[in-house]
């Protein structure tokens, strides 16, 4: 069921994905609802709607991704960090949170799951300092926009790019945008099975961001 539901929704966003990745996707739905009976990691609760909700959500934004390095702030259960690194194993990703309840188990579906290409990390991502910058920063829980940018600016690259993964179209968040910043794209997200409206933020650095 969880099988066919992936494989129908991945037909439907044009996003194709090979039988052993889909099936390391469901495992991971398998994984989060087992947890979460025990460590709410959570508010969805029916594997079915994990895979619309989560899954497929999270694979939404693959044509915006840009690497090779990603930072998933705020990364809780591994939304949308770990779908992602399924899809793109040729990428390496940082997953960040500073709930350690949660990386404890990020770091067990991705060790469960043979992820070679995932760093977890629990720290808060405004006293994170990695040993290189990221190219594409994305964040599907971060507060807001402003609040994502001023708390990760120092550790996006210089022809990186901030990801934004918002419901509706963000107006006021973008209205209120702090300068040095440019939004170069809000492409509405087709999510099949979900009828809520979703949109990715796509900013860029209006000039060229220096490590602190």
């Amino acid at each position: 069921m969880l099988n066919q539901l992936l494989q129908e929704g991945l037909a439907a966003m044009g996003c194709p994905l090979g039988v052993e990745t889909q099936a390391k996707l469901v495992a991971y739905v398998r994984l989060l609802e087992k947890w979460n009976r025990t460590y709410n990691l959570t508010a969805v609760r029916e594997p079915q709607q994990m895979v619309t909700r989560h899954l497929l959500d999270s694979l939404a934004i693959l044509p915006y991704l840009k690497g090779p390095r990603v930072l998933d702030i705020g990364t809780g259960a591994g939304l949308p960090g770990l779908p992602l690194a399924l899809a793109r194993p040729g990428l390496l990703f940082v997953l960040l949170d500073s709930n350690a309840k949660k990386t404890r188990f990020v770091t067990q579906a991705c060790a469960e799951l043979g992820l070679k290409n995932v760093e977890v990390v629990n720290n808060r991502v405004e006293k994170y300092h990695p040993e290189a910058p990221f190219d594409t920063i994305v964040s599907r829980a971060f507060s807001t926009i402003t609040d994502m940018l001023v708390a990760s600016r120092h550790v996006c690259g210089a022809a990186g790019q901030f990801l934004a993964m918002k419901g509706v179209y963000p107006q006021e968040e973008l209205a209120g945008m702090p300068p040095g910043y440019t939004v170069s794209g809000v492409p509405a997200l087709v999510v099949p099975g979900l009828s809520a409206a979703r949109h990715v933020v796509i900013i860029v650095p209006a000039d060229p961001i220096k490590p602190t």
